[in-house]
């Protein structure tokens, strides 16, 4: 916990115009006053929370980081790092005050209405986090990865994360399954870096057809710089 700093006052208010505009929802639609209703609920119980601190690398081998004596393997996080001294692992969610609210709505649409809200939640967790490294620590431009989002940094790898906090379920109330997922699932776990270069890892993901694609596949640099081909 050395080093960390905890937030759990986070303000929150959910985005109406993008969540009415993601469903399709009017406001003379049928839709729109069990929506809205469902929101103001949400926005009442929601305590999204988030935990980072600032760690400094040890040690850089080939295909892995020591970070505060805790080994990393990643071929593409320890390129990343290449050129800095210290990152900022974090974790963020929205709450189990809403993920325990949510799991008693059985009406299907409003199961999708209520992922969307939880999905903001976490986001705003994220983005305050941000901000107070960025204000805090003035790293200048950085990029994230997150455990899970590359085949070459996978979800068993929130293990060691996770262990750079410590007890993350009572100080956040956030718990890793066996296979390494997070609950709440609502939940956001990774690793912000100073860098030079904007990193996606959407970038050296060639999957098609993905949804949440933030940046284009690109071969050429997943050969000449990472030295790694999905063929």
């Amino acid at each position: 916990m050395e080093n960390s700093l905890l937030f759990k006052d986070i303000q929150f208010k959910v985005d109406r115009d993008r969540f009415f505009r993601s469903f399709h929802i009017e406001e003379q639609s049928h839709d729109f006053s069990g929506a809205t209703s469902l929101i103001d609920t949400a926005e009442a119980i929601a305590q999204p929370k988030g935990i980072y601190k600032i760690a400094y690398i040890d040690e850089k081998t080939e295909n892995s980081v020591v970070i505060d004596q805790t080994t990393f393997t990643s071929r593409v996080l320890r390129v990343n790092l290449e050129n800095t001294h210290r990152v900022f692992p974090f974790i963020v969610t929205c709450g189990r005050e809403l993920e325990e609210w949510s799991l008693a709505i059985d009406d299907m649409m409003e199961k999708f209405w209520v992922d969307s809200i939880k999905e903001q939640a976490a986001v705003a967790a994220y983005e305050a986090v941000q901000n107070d490294i960025r204000q805090r620590y003035l790293p200048g431009a950085t990029s994230t990865m997150n455990p899970g989002s590359l085949e070459d940094w996978p979800m068993k790898e929130q293990v060691p994360l996770f262990s750079l906090f410590g007890e993350a379920k009572a100080l956040i109330g956030v718990e890793l399954t066996d296979s390494f997922l997070m609950v709440p699932i609502k939940s956001i776990s990774g690793i912000i870096f100073p860098t030079d270069t904007q990193f996606e890892s959407c970038q050296l993901c060639p999957r098609k057809n993905c949804v949440g694609r933030r940046a284009p596949y690109d071969s050429d640099l997943a050969e000449s710089k990472y030295r790694f081909s999905h063929g």
